[in-house]
């Protein structure tokens, strides 16, 4: 295994710790796929707290979760070519 292959590793196995630390932070979402057939109320998606998710913590721990989790497959391509 050459040297950029074991760096990379170790950066993707520090993303994916950090991943899995932001996903265990996030809150517990009951709406789930009960959204999708129309099971919450369209009150609830208009409200204060829908409108301003993405300045809340909630909203800056999805927005982390997405970019560690593209961070995380883009090192596993690389490592993947680099081998």
């Amino acid at each position: 295994m050459s040297t950029i292959s074991m760096v990379l590793s170790v950066i993707m196995a520090i993303v994916g710790i950090i991943l899995c630390i932001v996903i265990m932070l996030q809150s517990d979402r009951n709406a789930g796929l009960g959204t999708i057939g129309g099971g919450a109320s369209t009150a609830s998606s208009d409200s204060y707290w829908s409108k301003n998710k993405s300045n809340s913590i909630e909203g800056a721990l999805s927005k982390y979760t997405k970019i560690l989790a593209a961070i995380f497959i883009i090192l596993g391509i690389v490592i993947n070519f680099v081998r």
